[in-house]
């Protein structure tokens, strides 16, 4: 009966440890099996955390550096990084992390088995590690491995000089020069963390805009703000190799004029992206069935084809979020529970942790157009917030696209000061299919970074302004 349970799940990240905490509260025997030492996966180690860290640190120092002396704050002698702390406040940052999740286990009675799982069939599942091997029998499995980063033709990874965002957390000196294929989500925010202290960045983007799957005003203007950084950013530019020189990378490419040219940098960094993680799990030997791209095949229920068998987060269709993975895991254990739960994937904000940051709900224009629906712009920018002038953070705008019909709204997109934060009031309202009438008659405290918020609803209703 030891290695007997209910529901096993397999990987500890956020879709791991979040169904597995639900699933224990609603009264089953639960598991986690995990093949790292930590528990956490790739968000709480190598990824959303250590890169927030990161990003909090350089934007301290690059406040210091800017914008102290226009608040009155004078540094006595050279203001200078200690690079050794920089990363050793980031490892903090996960060990409190990583602690907390084992507490959280403990005190939901949840066993974790540290080892590679394998099925063995659909009910049983062999977890190696060394020369250990244990075999743990289950009612139910989530698969939960998350993803792992991507690269393209041409260019091998070899963690030296060509590194992916999970060596780039872990550097042991301040690079010089870096040069980041990708302008997505993760190709921005790491240019930020090293161009704020100093490091010459350059991004290849392939396509016309910095993350591209995200509305285009808000690509504009974040291109903006990092150029302010003295990030040079190649956009429409396709890179054809990448090779290590031993002290440093050269990447070989086409600019947006077919012209070929090499840039070479300290390092390389490929941020083209993540795929589903599934190495090892032997899912053939419980009949479970893949789809094209390397993701496991999941009904509406996340349910695979193998009825006990269930799979969360990275590995399954949708955006690669840390939320949406938690969201999911506590969907499965509820549905395995008989409850109905529901997630709404239109409604699964999207943030960018550059500063200013950038955050987005719904719709965009482009794919409004595209339908050929109709919809109204409201949009506010934070260069009229008197918020957003006293923290000197006037960069970017709120944008809101509603409905004119029954003034719905269809998608909010910011790029500003907390824009991360300030989608939550959004997600809500469209959740709840509150409307934009009703959105700009709701009191916002004065003066706050939201009050854009209220601005830009009423500019979408046929109103003017009426903040500052």
């Amino acid at each position: 009966m030891e290695n007997q349970y209910d529901v096993i799940f397999i990987g500890s990240g956020p879709g791991g440890y979040s169904g597995a905490i639900r699933a224990s509260q609603l009264g089953y025997k639960v598991a986690i099996v995990e093949k790292y030492t930590t528990l956490g996966g790739t968000c709480t180690n190598v990824g959303c955390i250590p890169a927030k860290a990161l990003l909090d640190s350089t934007e301290h120092y690059h406040q210091a550096k800017e914008q102290f002396k226009t608040h009155g704050i004078n540094l006595n002698g050279e203001l200078a990084l200690d690079f050794t702390q920089f990363i050793r406040r980031k490892a903090g940052v996960i060990s409190q992390n990583t602690s907390g999740l084992i507490y959280l286990m403990k005190k939901n009675k949840i066993d974790v088995h540290q080892g590679l799982g394998s099925f063995l069939d659909s009910t049983h599942l062999t977890v190696s590690s060394g020369d250990k091997q244990a075999i743990l029998t289950s009612k139910y499995f989530v698969i939960a491995t998350g993803s792992k980063p991507s690269s393209i033709p041409g260019v091998i990874i070899d963690k030296k000089r060509i590194i992916t965002s999970t060596e780039s957390l872990s550097l042991t000196a301040q690079p010089k020069s870096m040069i980041i294929i990708g302008g997505g989500v993760i190709g921005v925010e790491l240019a930020s963390v090293y161009a704020r202290i100093g490091t010459e960045v350059t991004i290849i983007e392939y396509t016309d805009s910095l993350i591209p799957t995200m509305d285009r005003e808000l690509g504009k203007a974040l291109y903006k703000s990092l150029v302010k950084l003295n990030i040079k950013i190649l956009l429409s530019s396709k890179v054809q190799s990448a090779s290590n020189l031993g002290e440093a990378a050269s990447v070989k490419l086409l600019d947006k004029t077919g012209k070929e040219g090499i840039i070479t940098a300290e390092y390389c960094l490929v941020a083209v992206g993540r795929s589903a993680y599934t190495d090892g799990l032997n899912l053939d030997k419980a009949g479970i069935q893949m789809e094209k791209n390397g993701k496991v095949f999941v009904n509406n229920q996340l349910q695979t084809n193998v009825s006990n068998i269930y799979a969360v987060g990275d590995v399954v269709h949708g955006p690669m979020l840390a939320h949406k993975a938690e969201d999911e895991g506590t969907f499965v254990a509820e549905v395995i529970n008989g409850q109905k739960p529901h997630i709404n994937y239109n409604l699964i904000p999207g943030v960018v942790y550059t500063w200013p940051e950038v955050a987005s709900v719904g719709a965009t224009e482009e794919q409004l157009r595209a339908q050929g629906v109709e919809y109204r712009t409201g949009k506010f920018p934070y260069s009229a917030s008197a918020r957003a002038r006293a923290s000197m953070d006037t960069d970017g705008f709120v944008k809101v696209l509603v409905s004119p019909k029954y003034g719905e709204i269809l998608g909010v997109h910011i790029i500003g000061p907390r824009a991360a934060d300030v989608i939550a009031q959004s997600v809500v309202a469209m959740e709840h299919e509150v409307t934009a009438k009703d959105m700009f008659r709701i009191s916002y405290a004065h003066p706050t970074y939201s009050e854009a918020l209220k601005d830009a609803y009423l500019i979408a209703s046929g109103q003017g302004a009426i903040n500052i």
